[in-house]
């Protein structure tokens, strides 16, 4: 979607920000597919290379220098695999491997040569391959049913029988088809995969995660917020797990690096891998997330970050253990409270009726689209009435996993049990449990490695005290059939039933439970019990929000291209975790009356953060005694004698754009992308270039960092400073 100037939601946004007019000169809005590059304006926005040296099918351009690190993006800086990414998406894979006696998360961590890299467990590398348009085949496939769960299953249906055709056709990748208008348009992705990923250099968390979540989004900021991966494959070049005969990567692209950074007012463009924006949406959709998911979500994550921190305050094996939950949860949990203030501020869910109202009245005004969308936008109010009903219900069971681990271990014990009795006799059983027993305990191994059963039944505690209050049509059956006469009663009984189930200890787990098919099969408790239960009733609500799911693919399909004919335009699709590019400014802005920021921030300011008195606010003394000694190299930010740290821009980002490269107008990484100022988090639903804004760390600061501060100019030299 694009700046409509004369839409009612523009309006309700220049009125809230106080701004004016927007300059033509402005970027519109939108992540751009790659085929959608010739749309964007880049040369006339100030792109000094050719668009088609980013992409040119067939051939090798700038997009082959872009990966996805798991969830975030990141990209190749030389010709022996090694990658740029954030220091946060490269957490979970240091949380792993570090313990109290290597503390790799606290001090940070440099490999000085390959063979002292470690193994970045959990971690993968997706190249994007190519893509393909499939719409047809699969809007044709669903031509000819109406019934909503059907038109579900024939999408999915399809989908696997496209990505089993292309893996079977190329067995060297993997094949995902991606929705990027829902009901209208599908997309085939091809993706080299490589699993073998290792930690390079990671500055120490003072610098990688400087202001902890006292600065997360947040502008001003002064966040080290990267790190270096190696990608490795088996020497014949192909994928391959984790081995020490592994070889480096070798890209088909690397990203030359410029040392010297960028300037205020300076083009620049983002390659990445967006999350999910969800602007294409009605009223509705935008009143469900503000009256119910994000503000459960953002209650219940706050909670179990309580509960964790809690538990590992005096116990650093624990805290360590922790530490990626509590990182995502609070990330999760600020970015919702913003999204809320922002969604109010603006009053969305207002200009989204207005402009639906406007949507209705011009179906109405014409004969071919009354016959055929007559009543969409009335159909999409039904929809909504009925997800609003049983909301909290959904949210709940939704979270029953993610927030209380010891059912997740019952889910995937129970799964397995169940399997195990269809085999008829001893010797099949036997046959069964031997191979699939390891994949079990891999499974449960993912999940212990960050359980705690103290803070487990203190967040089990409050997940029932919650569902004993929840009425009528959000009743969770279940509990509500054990007749807790309160909520107290509710939360003891979760808390005994962990107490005596030895699902909480891992040891008795493996060695009791899972010993043998019959110890399997003969050993239940309350947690099983119940949890076969709420799954029981999950199952036919599972089944109605799949029937749910399926309208909603159909009327969302009919908005969108109803949409497009009433403003006569073809939309950008909303970002789905496929390659997009943006572009705009370095640029400051004001959040609020009489207020100006400035794009760049300096090392000083790391030095007046680090005497407020906040322990988020601590770094390394070196990074003083080199800034008191005005020892910057060639790193500094031009007419300021000082290094700069971060840097901000009008461009269009959202999660999983974490770690994608900041390129400057010949295509040169200048910086890394990492967070959004707190305004920007409703980027989500709505953007605006007076308040959006998104943040990076600037290249300069972080080779000054690998130079100065932690000795790794190994990193220069590899990356050919």
């Amino acid at each position: 979607m694009r700046l409509n100037f004369k839409s009612s939601l523009l309006v309700a946004m220049l009125l809230v920000t106080g701004g004016g007019i927007l300059s033509s000169s402005i970027p519109d809005e939108g992540m751009f597919p790659l085929s959608e590059l010739s749309r964007a304006g880049l040369k006339k926005a100030g792109l000094k290379i050719s668009e088609k040296d980013i992409y040119n099918p067939g051939q090798i351009g700038l997009v082959d220098a872009l990966v996805r690190v798991s969830g975030c993006s990141g990209s190749f800086v030389s010709p022996s695999g090694l990658i740029i990414t954030n220091h946060h998406c490269a957490f979970s894979a240091v949380q792993l491997a570090s313990t109290p006696q290597h503390n790799y998360l606290q001090n940070g961590f440099v490999a000085n040569s390959y063979e002292q890299e470690i193994e970045a467990k959990g971690l993968t590398i997706r190249i994007t391959d190519s893509y393909e348009d499939v719409s047809n085949q699969i809007i044709e496939a669903i031509s000819k049913t109406n019934n909503p769960v059907e038109r579900i299953d024939i999408i999915n249906k399809k989908k696997e029988e496209l990505v089993r055709k292309a893996e079977l056709e190329d067995p060297s990748i993997k094949a995902e088809v991606s929705e990027m208008f829902i009901g209208k348009t599908y997309v085939l992705f091809k993706y080299k995969t490589i699993e073998d990923v290792r930690l390079v250099y990671i500055p120490s968390q003072n610098i990688g995660e400087f202001g902890g979540e006292t600065d997360n989004w947040v502008w001003p900021r002064h966040t080290g917020d990267f790190s270096f991966l190696r990608a490795y494959v088996s020497p014949d070049g192909k994928p391959a797990k984790f081995s020490k005969n592994n070889v480096p990567y070798k890209p088909k692209k690397h990203l030359i690096v410029n040392p010297k950074g960028v300037e205020k007012e300076d083009f620049v463009f983002i390659l990445g891998y967006p999350g999910r924006t969800f602007r294409h949406r009605p009223a509705q959709y935008i009143e469900y997330q503000q009256k119910f998911l994000l503000p459960y979500t953002a209650e219940l994550y706050d909670y179990q970050n309580q509960q964790m921190l809690n538990v590992g305050k005096d116990d650093k094996t624990t805290e360590l253990a922790l530490a990626t939950r509590v990182k995502r949860n609070a990330n999760v949990l600020k970015n919702y409270q913003g999204k809320l203030k922002g969604l109010r501020n603006i009053d969305l869910i207002t200009s989204k009726k207005e402009e639906d109202k406007a949507l209705a009245q011009f179906i109405q005004s014409k004969p071919d689209l009354s016959k055929k969308y007559g009543t969409l936008i009335q159909d999409i109010e039904k929809h909504y009435q009925l997800v609003y009903t049983d909301a909290e219900r959904e949210l709940w069971f939704n979270n029953l996993y993610s927030g209380i681990r010891t059912y997740q271990i019952a889910n995937l014990i129970n799964q397995f049990k169940a399997l195990l009795a269809t085999y008829p006799t001893s010797a099949k059983k036997n046959e069964f449990y031997k191979n699939n027993i390891a994949i079990l305990k891999q499974q449960l191994d993912a999940v212990y490695e960050s359980y705690n059963v103290t803070a487990d039944k203190n967040i089990a505690a409050y997940m029932f005290a919650q569902a004993q209050e929840m009425k009528d049509l959000n009743a969770i059956q279940t509990i509500a059939n054990m007749d807790f006469s309160t909520k107290e009663k509710a939360s003891e009984y979760i808390i005994n039933a962990i107490d005596k189930s030895k699902l909480k200890d891992r040891d008795l787990v493996y060695n009791e439970v899972l010993n043998t098919p019959n110890s399997i099969l003969s050993y239940n408790d309350e947690i099983l019990q119940s949890q076969e239960l709420l799954n029981k009733e999950q199952s036919p609500f599972k089944e109605e929000l799949k029937r749910r799911e399926g309208i909603l693919n159909k009327l969302m399909g009919d908005y969108v291209a109803v949409k497009e004919i009433f403003q006569e335009k073809s939309f950008i699709p909303d970002a789905n975790s496929t390659l997009r590019l943006t572009f705009g400014n370095i640029k400051g802005y004001s959040p609020e009356d009489a207020v100006y920021m400035e794009p760049f921030t300096t090392v000083k300011g790391i030095l007046e953060k680090g005497n407020s008195g906040n322990p988020e606010f601590t770094y390394p003394e070196a990074i003083k005694q080199a800034w008191l000694n005005k020892n910057f190299g060639a790193y500094t930010l031009k007419g300021v004698d000082d290094v700069p740290v971060n840097m901000l821009y009008n461009m269009d980002t959202t999660g999983g754009n974490s770690g994608s490269p900041i390129m400057n107008a010949n295509g040169e990484l200048v910086g890394v992308n990492f967070d959004r100022a707190y305004s920007a988090t409703i980027n989500d639903f709505a953007w605006n270039e007076s308040y959006s804004r998104s943040i990076g760390v600037d290249i300069r600061y972080v080779l000054w960092i690998a130079d100065k501060i932690d000795n790794a100019q190994f990193i220069l030299k590899e990356m050919g400073i």
